[in-house]
């Protein structure tokens, strides 16, 4: 009897202590803007005007793009006829966005400021994702393949900084998604989802200098990040769910890990050596402990098809974007970054 008794007041002075264990979180929801009025339906991908206080949000199903004050996590505006928005660059010192509209077969360009129309530069149908060169102001931008019904894909480069499209990269497969480029280098590397390879190339070339196999079975890599001081590149597939480590020097694969599922935006987080990926149901958080280790630190209840985030270490907050589903509006959770 007293054994139990010894175990029952044990137990009882535990509690605080998982109490606090369980709150412990390394992301802190401290706030949700609500986005009334959108039917059901995909994000797809966000960007950040830090000195406006501004977030832009590509609402792709909804034909819209949404416009949101990072100080009072509010709504601000809503652009309609948006012809199915994917990714979306701001360019401060032009005062300009540039919206890649899939349904649109273009890039469009709008003012910032008034949001008016400034023109637009063709691409093909289905232009999805891209990646931003500060160094030149050239953007690459993912489209055709499946949907132009052709066996490749293209990569277009653009000038931003006089609106027009430069050339166009051929990639001899018809399903390629996010890209990411090199600081230190030349080098981009792209998702060949159509292979389940990752293709490098230099970007001032127009051909591939390498592919690198993934894992045998690990199919559909969509999403990607890179950590270019350990040379690390993070490869996300969805079929299945993992978070696949390669070396960016070698494209050895240095670690092979489940995750939630239906990944479309991963970010690294250098200031706290994490990786965030946003999926279907849950929102996945990763410690690096070192260039080569890698341990799931907590896997946050997220919500149905919400897989577009953005990190903004600026602000040290996370951003979640919450289709409308069963009912239930759509919305943008906050997050405060812990250590």
């Amino acid at each position: 009897m007293k054994r139990n008794l010894s175990i029952f007041f044990t137990f009882l002075l535990s509690l605080p202590l998982l109490a606090a264990a369980q709150e412990k979180t390394p992301l802190k929801l401290v706030a949700t803007i609500p986005l009334p009025g959108l039917k059901d339906g995909d994000f797809d991908h966000f960007a950040v005007d830090l000195d406006g206080h501004r977030l832009f949000l590509t609402a792709e199903e909804n034909d819209k793009l949404e416009i949101l004050d990072s100080k009072s996590n509010q709504r601000i505006r809503t652009m309609p006829d948006i012809k199915a928005p994917h990714a979306i660059l701001f360019r401060k010192d032009l005062k300009k966005l540039f919206v890649v509209e899939g349904d649109a077969s273009a890039v469009k360009i709008y003012d910032s400021d008034s949001y008016k129309p400034l023109g637009e530069i063709k691409v093909t149908i289905d232009a999805d994702s891209i990646a931003y060169d500060p160094a030149t102001s050239y953007m690459y931008v993912v489209n055709g393949g499946r949907e132009a019904h052709t066996p490749y894909s293209l990569i277009s480069v653009i000038d931003t900084n006089n609106s027009k499209k430069l050339r166009d990269i051929k990639i001899p497969s018809d399903h390629v998604e996010a890209i990411v480029l090199e600081k230190s280098g030349p080098r981009m590397f792209l998702n060949i989802t159509g292979e389940s390879v990752v293709g490098v190339m230099d970007r001032n070339k127009s051909e591939l200098s390498a592919k690198w196999p993934l894992p045998a079975g690990d199919k559909l890599n969509v999403a990607m990040a890179f950590d270019e001081d350990n040379r690390r590149l993070f490869v996300i597939t969805r079929n299945p769910g993992k978070l696949i480590v390669l070396d960016s020097d070698s494209g050895k694969v240095i670690a092979d890990i489940p995750s939630v599922g239906m990944v479309d935006d991963a970010v690294y987080d250098a200031k706290h050596k994490r990786i965030y990926l946003a999926g279907d149901g849950f929102l996945d958080v990763f410690e690096q402990k070192d260039a080569d280790h890698y341990v799931l630190l907590a896997k946050i209840p997220g919500a149905f098809r919400a897989k577009t985030g953005i990190l903004v270490p600026e602000l040290n907050r996370y951003y979640l974007a919450v289709p409308h589903h069963a009912g239930k509006e759509a919305e943008v959770r906050v997050y405060d970054i812990q250590p």
